[in-house]
């Protein structure tokens, strides 16, 4: 019988990043009959959203439910396996990293952590960001001040934007009181449930910082060993389960969520080619940096060979 927590980063009201991770705790439940109880902790309630890392490493919580992008500061690679700018999207996504060569490179730096993670969900393309004025050409986006998440980040410093990484409950208030101008979250349907367009009425797509974005169930390394086959089996299955759940609902719910969005008066644009180039421009600055790590840069090389041969 396992009794475990699970920390998560994404509160359970949150359209599929908070629901997917609901729904691998009810899955285990039954598809081991009651064997494996998870609780869903919200975000806060054992650790604060942005320290399941530690807590999941040191052994504080059992599991944590979160994406690896948000784990740049202890390892930059992470970043390559949670969203790409200009990335592959869920299908070529999902064959580097079960095909590719990406599992194992991710465990193997996972294990180092004192963590074993399996990729457990993957959604549909983002949308890039809510802006209270129009933005008309690139020179707009200097002087911003913008949430922004993980390698995208990068990108918009280029641009000459200010970013800061807020966890999703702290970005409306940020956004409300004009401590950010702007933000990044999600895609149409979960911006919709965070309201943003009540503070911010210029919603771009496409999303080229996250053309999909993958979410992990974080388990502490020695309890992850210490498990029967049957029972890694169940969580592996489970978790592969949870991939094709969060992509179908990602991909289906998009259209009507923006078609409220546009009822409730949000311009909708979309960037034109030359801002994306200009975007992806900054994007290689930004990879020939990051290669400065050992670690990002063999990634990322793994992940680039395989895209070529796609």
């Amino acid at each position: 019988q396992m009794e475990w927590n699970m920390q998560s980063t994404y509160p359970s009201s949150l359209t599929q990043l908070g629901s997917m991770g609901l729904w691998i705790a009810d899955q285990l439940k039954q598809v081991s009959g009651d064997e494996i109880n998870i609780a869903f902790q919200e975000p806060g309630a054992i650790v604060p959203a942005l320290e399941v890392f530690d807590a999941v490493a040191s052994g504080a919580v059992e599991a944590g439910w979160s994406t690896p992008g948000y784990w740049a500061g202890k390892v930059p690679a992470l970043q390559l396996f949670a969203a790409v700018p200009f990335g592959p999207r869920a299908g070529e996504y999902l064959a580097w990293y079960y095909y590719g060569g990406g599992q194992q490179m991710f465990e193997e730096i996972y294990h180092r952590q004192g963590i074993h993670s399996v990729m457990c969900g993957i959604i549909a393309p983002e949308a890039s960001g809510w802006f209270k004025k129009e933005i008309k050409s690139v020179d707009d986006f200097r002087g911003l001040k913008m949430r922004f998440f993980g390698l995208g980040a990068k990108v918009m410093e280029k641009m000459g934007v200010s970013t800061q990484l807020l966890a999703g409950g702290d970005i409306f208030p940020a956004l409300e009181l004009g401590t950010i101008d702007a933000t990044e979250f999600s895609m149409p349907a979960i911006d919709l449930n965070l309201g943003f367009y009540q503070v911010a009425d210029h919603y771009y797509l496409p999303g080229w910082h996250q053309q999909s974005t993958f979410f992990d169930l974080m388990i502490n390394k020695s309890l992850w060993d210490s498990l029967s086959d049957q029972h890694k089996a169940m969580i592996n299955t489970t978790c592969m389960a949870t991939i094709t759940h969060g992509l179908a609902e990602g991909e289906a719910i998009q259209f009507k969520a923006l078609n409220e969005l546009k009822a409730k008066g949000v311009n909708i644009h979309r960037w034109p080619q030359e801002t994306l180039d200009a975007l992806e421009a900054a994007w290689m600055e930004v990879v020939e940096e990051q290669k400065q790590d050992a670690e990002f840069a063999r990634v990322w090389e793994s992940l680039s060979t395989f895209r070529e041969g796609y």
